[in-house]
């Protein structure tokens, strides 16, 4: 068996047709079951969102409304979610984890809540075998997504958790897991201390990592080191979003979400390709987050991934959207730049770029336009400049395609030293 279910490897047209269909039943859900939704969505006619055009008319519910909508809600003696869950305490709601912020989210009770025994079957983990788990099983949720997924897939989990490194080996060394969930950085910690007590762990041969970047050549060290560890991207907010396989060729995205790319700042989706943010609708009925902006950069991959999984596929973690600069004492953020672009539909980019030393910032707002000798149109973008953002600042026009495709909308290149 190679693909954890028939839902990998569903015909694409056939993925997408079922997203659509599901997607008017959870607008519906959400208007009726979360009061947060029933505000944001009151003038939204649920059975119209049935396709991504119709979805992406919808607002963006990002992290810090979240946070400030949970927050004015708990300080008015409300709910502690802000609305935004459907479940309340008691026999629905198994848990409840608190992010930095504090940001607190629910844990239902349906068997992988948290949809993470997908990537653990693509990281090679299978029925039978034991996992020793180094997320935090307090506070934040992570342990617990681990250990729900593992659980669904058939596993036993020994609760590792973080910190006292000496007694990880020797529980590894003990019980002789089949492989390590956790953050890559603590995984080679783990190994260097083992290597240096002497003690071998010789089952330990397989890694599911997340929580922070896992570049080439981390990974790279782990293999040289007996480990073959596979990444994958998720958040407390919506579960697992996307996963590596061993074709390590991107993240291909989950099952159990609808992702758009959008360009920071705003809801428009960016074409194919392009980074932007990440906005996430879940389907899950539970705690279901309609357009949820995750305030990271990725971009889709073209094409499908080679071990058979007809997903579409991400780059992975790219940096994050929020690019909110303070310039001359003034807050300029990402939403200002879109404003400028959208007065103009000969400008298809751009870009604002902060040079200088602190206190004194010089800041250039290049766009990308087919019409690069028309002074007057520079003269109208330097005057919209500086009627949204407050401040002046100079123009550039450069060809269409020259601006970097990283999905920085603001770029501090000012010197701190």
């Amino acid at each position: 068996m190679t693909h954890y279910d028939a839902l990998e490897i569903r015909p694409p047209e056939v993925r997408e047709a079922a997203l659509m269909a599901a997607l008017p039943a959870q607008v519906a859900h959400a208007k009726d079951k979360a009061p947060a939704f029933a505000e944001l969505l009151k003038a939204v006619d649920a059975p119209s969102v049935n396709s991504r055009n119709a979805l992406a008319q919808l607002p963006v519910i990002r992290k810090t409304e979240l946070l400030e909508r949970q927050k004015a809600s708990r300080a008015a003696g409300g709910n502690v979610f802000g609305g935004f869950s459907t479940l309340g305490f008691g026999q629905g709601m198994t848990r409840v984890f608190a992010s930095p912020g504090t940001i607190y989210e629910p844990e239902g009770t349906r068997a992988d809540y948290w949809r993470m025994a997908r990537t653990m079957f693509a990281a090679g983990f299978r029925s039978g075998e034991l996992i020793h788990n180094c997320f935090s099983y307090h506070f934040t949720p992570a342990g617990s997504m681990m250990e729900t997924g593992a659980h669904a897939l058939g596993c036993t989990v020994f609760p590792g958790g973080i910190g006292q490194t000496e007694q990880q080996v020797t529980a590894m060394a003990e019980l002789q897991p089949a492989g390590y969930i956790g953050t890559p950085s603590f995984l080679k910690i783990i190994l260097e201390k083992a290597a240096e007590m002497g003690v071998a762990l010789p089952s330990v041969r397989k890694a599911l990592v997340s929580g922070e970047a896992f570049p080439p050549s981390l990974r790279d060290w782990m293999t040289a080191h007996g480990v073959d560890a596979y990444q994958c991207y998720a958040t407390a907010d919506v579960g697992l979003i996307a996963y590596e396989t061993a074709a390590r060729e991107g993240l291909v995205l989950d099952e159990g979400v609808i992702v758009e790319i959008v360009r920071p700042g705003t809801g428009d989706p960016v074409p194919e390709g392009e980074v932007g943010e990440l906005v996430i609708t879940t389907l899950n009925p539970d705690y279901p987050l309609i357009r949820f902006g995750t305030g990271d950069l990725s971009a889709i991959l073209p094409g499908t991934c080679p071990t058979g999984r007809t997903g579409q596929r991400i780059k992975g973690w790219m940096g994050r959207a929020d690019q909110t600069t303070k310039i001359r004492g003034m807050f300029v953020h990402p939403g200002q730049v879109a404003e400028i672009v959208k007065r103009f539909p000969e400008v298809s980019k751009a870009r604002l770029v902060v040079t200088g030393e602190m206190a004194n910032d010089k800041m250039a707002l290049h766009v990308e336009t087919a019409h690069m000798a028309d002074d007057a149109l520079k003269t109208k973008l330097a005057e919209a400049v500086r009627d949204v953002t407050k401040l002046r600042g100079d123009v550039h026009l450069v060809a269409q395609g020259s601006l970097a495709n990283d999905g920085k909308v603001i770029e501090d290149a000012r010197s701190y030293q």
